[in-house]
């Protein structure tokens, strides 16, 4: 009788777990891996001159460059100019975890619906930010008669950056711009939360246009995750990403 009376607890027990494995499906919060050790699948038309890895270091000749030792879940830019990584997928609000590494003098970036960009550069120790300096929501610019900043976009709170070489983190909460039903846009896209390294540099910073030389073009209730990869060498690990869900503690 023992056994009899502990099937329909056990079948209950099977069910509790099933339904809680079940809901973390994106809409709950789920990470979508983008970028590790199994391919470029996630992203459009990557350029092959992408190398994968085990690790990356500078190269003891020149801190300029990045040496990559083969292996898996390391994607390196040593060439330092070639196709940025843009996702196939589009997102709405995001929250994203990048890992990037880059070597003395480098310079590239995490744009949100290709548009909105947070900057990774070499900053480690600098003491006057700018927007162009790593972690700052980079400045507005035009490409004509030469590439130039017309504002100062928005620094970081304060300078979190590693020294060239080592790995770094950046996580990001993203709202994008808001919509009626006509398409006019009724607010603004927002940084809710940046952190690199651990430190919060950008707490619910309102960006009323694009930035870049992109900063006229068209805002979107949604666009795809980019990984800038032609201003200089660069290497990237565990970028995943996930809705962001408003009550949801960063």
């Amino acid at each position: 009788m023992s056994g009899i009376r502990f099937l329909p607890l056990l079948s209950v027990l099977i069910l509790l777990f099933l339904a809680g494995s079940c809901s973390a499906g994106a809409g709950d919060g789920a990470w979508t891996i983008l970028l590790d050790g199994h391919g470029l699948d996630a992203w459009k038309n990557p350029s092959l001159d992408w190398i994968e890895a085990e690790s990356v270091s500078l190269d003891s000749k020149n801190p300029k460059l990045l040496v990559p030792k083969p292996g898996n879940g390391i994607w390196v830019n040593g060439k330092g100019r070639i196709r940025d990584l843009v996702t196939k997928q589009s997102f709405g609000d995001i929250e994203a975890h990048v890992e990037f590494l880059i070597p003395k003098g480098s310079n590239s970036g995490v744009k949100f619906e290709g548009l909105y960009e947070i900057q990774i550069y070499d900053s480690f120790g600098v003491k006057a930010l700018k927007g162009s300096d790593c972690g700052g929501i980079y400045p507005r610019a035009e490409q004509k008669p030469v590439y130039h900043h017309i504002d100062k976009g928005i620094p970081p709170q304060s300078n979190a950056a590693k020294p060239p070489g080592e790995w770094q983190t950046l996580d990001v909460i993203f709202q994008v711009p808001r919509f009626d039903d006509s398409g006019k846009k009724t607010a603004n896209a927002r940084f809710v939360k940046v952190i690199l390294n651990g430190t919060v540099i950008h707490d619910n910073v309102e960006v009323q246009t694009p930035t870049g030389h992109a900063w006229r073009n068209k805002e979107l209730p949604q666009g795809p995750l980019l990984l800038q990869a032609d201003h200089g060498p660069v290497a990237f690990r565990n970028v995943r990403v996930r809705p962001y869900v408003m009550n949801r503690l960063p």
